[in-house]
């Protein structure tokens, strides 16, 4: 058995933008159900998401037989979670907060097996190396990973050029909701200045020969993102998804119910 090839990776070198789903409901029957809508990729965020390491591997196994690929956000670029997320199957990898090149460089150290880094081995029980049953597991783990750093506060676009020049490191991602809290713009993603600031900074991410990604919170940004030369862009989120719909069925029916109370019938 070979390699399992990271697909996300592979398609990011494509001529258009990859579109893909946030996932923070630890619930393996809502992956399923996002898993299977069409989307190119789907990410597992464990940053601000219930989940921990149990819970990204039992959404890794809904996620498996479906044509998507997979993502995982953990709750900050530890090594010691960057291996087990690595081990338990995890290929590409989304890690927040980044403000300076040596948070990128540790985290290059923590991904990669040696010599570009110092990931631990333990194939026997990865499932990642199919408990060691993948033969070619250890000589090719490392050109199918992907890693990407998450440039969201002013001083991470600071040190914007610096952070892009770090060798393995694939994509950046500049995440908009903590980027206009930084600028002093909190909660107001679609601000002038803080579209203008991911633009620029997609500007020097692609001029470094790297991929640029971002949420987008709405049809028209994810236009202007497009625009910009995104690579991989979120363009919805499940729990609000779920929390929007439930919330617009009800006001139609509740309001509609409460008028007819008021007009007799």
């Amino acid at each position: 058995m070979s390699i399992k090839k990271n697909l996300f990776k592979q398609s990011l070198t494509g001529d258009k933008p990859l579109f893909g789903l946030w996932m923070g409901i630890p619930d393996t029957t809502v992956a399923e159900i996002g898993a299977g809508a069409g989307f190119d990729w789907v990410l597992i965020d464990a940053e601000h998401g219930p989940f921990d390491l149990n819970s990204v591997l039992h959404h890794l196994q809904a996620i498996e037989p479906h044509p998507v690929s997979t993502i995982v956000r953990p709750v900050e670029g530890q090594t010691a979670l960057i291996k087990q997320y690595l081990d338990i199957g995890v290929q590409t990898l989304l890690i927040p907060m980044v403000d300076t090149a040596e948070q990128a460089q540790q985290l290059v150290q923590a991904s990669y097996y040696p010599p570009m880094g110092i990931r631990g081995l333990g194939t026997s029980m990865a499932r990642a190396a199919n408990w060691n049953r993948t033969a070619d597991y250890l000589q090719h783990a490392n050109q199918e990973i992907c890693l990407i750093v998450q440039i969201e506060s002013v001083e991470g676009l600071k040190n914007i050029d610096e952070i892009v020049a770090v060798d393995g490191v694939d994509a950046v991602f500049i995440g908009p909701s903590d980027l206009s809290a930084s600028m002093g713009y909190i909660g107001n993603l679609g601000h002038p200045e803080v579209v203008s600031a991911i633009e620029n900074a997609f500007k020097t991410i692609i001029a470094a020969g790297k991929h640029a990604g971002v949420l987008a919170v709405t049809k028209e940004l994810v236009e202007t993102y497009v625009a910009a030369n995104a690579s991989f862009i979120g363009v919805g989120v499940d729990a609000a998804l779920l929390a929007n719909a439930t919330k617009q069925l009800a006001a139609e029916f509740i309001t509609n119910a409460d008028s007819e109370k008021s007009a007799g019938y």
